[in-house]
């Protein structure tokens, strides 16, 4: 592996008495593209909130880049897409990528932010539109955008293709792709495991809080004695 860009050592976590996250020991190497797989409820989201800082882990750590997480410079080399997106209903999709390419400190290009639209296929009337007026996968795709658009080395993304239609869904896999070609590290989120066969170095699947497995596609499909990876999952999990 890589030098280690995301390090989770015996990360738990409990709500109401409940363990959402048990003892998660998981690295991610740089330049590396990883799924994190796991059916509604496995866990998935609480262990991107703790890496973000959202919510604080019981027991464990996490480190970005040789950092703790709860540093805040820790994050300034990643970009993050939450399941849930939605830009503030009161702003055009203009002003919401200029807004969120301040947070990072970069200027606002018109023709770049016009060349990234159209490799996602969003009209340029896009960015006039108010974000109260756009569809879900309009707004998804420019929150995708915005990401993008931020150039950083590292990328979050929780469930990006949610509520994209199959259309969409190639366009973000063909900027995954990019994102590989030019190095970066990619964590993510999805059940579209037939994507993440397609797309990922490693798999990393969490079932009710426990890391079950880790390593490529081909070897959860050989381990588990299947010829697809959503067959693995499945007898993985059983």
């Amino acid at each position: 592996m890589n030098a280690t860009v995301l390090n989770f050592s015996g990360v738990a976590k409990e709500y109401g008495g409940a363990r959402v996250l048990d003892a998660v020991d998981l690295q991610v190497g740089a330049g590396e593209c990883v799924a994190l797989v796991g059916v509604n409820g496995a866990g998935k989201t609480s262990l991107l909130r703790c890496l973000l800082d959202f919510t604080r882990p019981d027991a464990g750590t996490i480190e970005i880049c040789g950092i703790d997480h709860r540093d805040s410079a820790s994050r300034s080399p990643l970009g993050y897409l939450p399941e849930r997106f939605a830009p503030p209903y009161y702003l055009t999709g203009r002003d919401f990528l200029r807004y969120m390419l301040r947070l990072h400190g970069l200027p606002y290009d018109e023709a770049a932010a016009l060349a990234l639209l159209g490799e996602l296929e969003l009209e340029r009337g896009v960015l006039d539109k108010r974000a109260r007026q756009m569809s879900k996968g309009m707004a998804q795709k420019l929150g995708l955008a915005a990401c993008l658009m931020a150039g950083k080395q590292l990328y979050i993304l929780d469930e990006p293709a949610s509520g994209l239609d199959p259309k969409a869904r190639a366009l973000v896999k063909r900027q995954f792709r990019r994102l590989r070609e030019q190095g970066r590290t990619v964590f993510f989120t999805s059940h579209a495991l037939a994507d993440v066969e397609e797309l990922c170095d490693r798999v990393a699947i969490l079932d009710r809080g426990r890391l079950l497995f880790t390593g490529t596609p081909s070897d959860c499909r050989a381990r588990y004695d299947a010829s697809s990876l959503e067959q693995a999952f499945l007898r993985c999990i059983h």
